[in-house]
């Protein structure tokens, strides 16, 4: 006797978004994640632009801005409103970037290993949600999720983990950019 299917957990529950408006989402926070990361690097770089480390952070950075450049184009090409507080991450990027810079190299490649932790738990949810059904997005989240951990291991590399309070530090910066998923989802 053949056994019964197990249950599975329905892939939305009522009063989640519709697909169509969970793919929009994921467009308007990940623009706007490129862009305050973009943000970060150019903080970093106003303070560590003479440093052994500057030609690291701006492959970071234009790595980053490949990754803007996708989701500009795709919030234009979806129609997707872009989150309205893209002022607040303009001015907040910035100056977390200036401000872990002004600790010193190695407090900005922990900044780098928070951001990038976060985002690449954000990026596999992402793929994981969209399944099959939105193969060109899911490959540039997957790509842009490998460059990613790039930067994570580079700022690894570059000792991030010999930062003084590093553990404080990258808490911080965590739940700052987990916040900041969350209001871009929805604002």
């Amino acid at each position: 006797m053949a056994e019964a299917p197990k249950p599975t957990r329905p892939r939305y529950l009522p009063g989640d978004p519709r697909p169509d408006e969970r793919v929009r989402r994921m467009i308007r926070v990940d623009h706007a994640g490129e862009y305050g990361a973009k943000r970060i690097y150019e903080g970093q770089l106003a303070v560590l632009r003479h440093s052994p480390v500057a030609k690291t952070i701006r492959h970071m950075q234009e790595q980053e801005q490949e990754h803007l450049d996708t989701f500009s184009r795709l919030i234009v090409e979806r129609r997707v409103r872009p989150t309205v507080l893209h002022p607040l991450w303009h001015v907040a990027g910035f100056a977390l970037g200036a401000a872990t810079a002004m600790m010193g190299q190695r407090a900005a490649m922990a900044c780098t290993v928070a951001v990038e932790e976060v985002i690449d738990e954000h990026y596999a949810e992402q793929a994981e949600a969209l399944g099959d059904s939105e193969p060109e997005l899911k490959a540039h989240i997957e790509k842009f999720r490998a460059e990613e951990l790039e930067h994570r291991d580079i700022g690894l590399a570059h000792e991030a983990e010999l930062t003084p309070a590093y553990q404080l530090l990258t808490r911080a910066i965590k739940a700052g950019s987990r916040a900041a998923i969350w209001a871009a989802q929805r604002f």
